[in-house]
């Protein structure tokens, strides 16, 4: 079942994160040191939530009047039993009943369940030249950060 997040919740959501990404390092990919995006939140009314207690989550903002997916991400002994897919369809359901006309995304190019896995939930490559300006801060602010560490994209899809 997805919902909106607790306040109470938002700490423990760090091991998921910090779980999931350690799956990228099968593929070689080392995120630099530093928090979690989950710790940076405040506000749980950012933060879908998969399973009581939560298995996943999904952490949503808004970027040039878009939804925009900043972090999905599941606890790797859940994952391949649905729950990426319900947040998924919980994020784009939000999309929808917000009026925003996409949902935006940055992930791994080459990493199967990043770009590929987003495919298969209906988005598809947005070309910089689509980007808007706060997209366009956001993916130089990841490259900042040393975030891209492999080939990254930029997706969309209509909610």
């Amino acid at each position: 079942m997805v919902r909106w997040a607790e306040k109470n919740e938002l700490p423990g959501l760090i091991a998921i994160e910090l779980a999931a990404d350690g799956l990228f390092e099968q593929v070689g990919i080392v995120f630099p040191p530093g928090t979690t995006q989950i710790e940076e939140v405040d506000d749980p009314g950012a933060v879908l939530v998969e399973g009581e207690p939560p298995v996943g989550f999904a952490l949503v903002g808004w970027v040039d009047g878009n939804l925009h997916l900043e972090q999905l991400a599941v606890r790797p002994d859940n994952m391949r039993q649905g729950a990426g897919g319900r947040l998924m369809a919980a994020v784009i359901d939000h999309a929808a009943a917000a009026g925003a006309p996409a949902v935006t995304l940055t992930t791994f190019r080459d990493v199967p369940w990043n770009a590929p896995w987003y495919e298969r939930h209906g988005f598809s490559v947005m070309g910089e030249a689509e980007w808007g300006p706060e997209l366009r801060a956001l993916v130089r602010h990841e490259r900042d950060l040393g975030i891209e560490v492999a080939p990254r994209v930029v997706m969309h899809r209509a909610p």
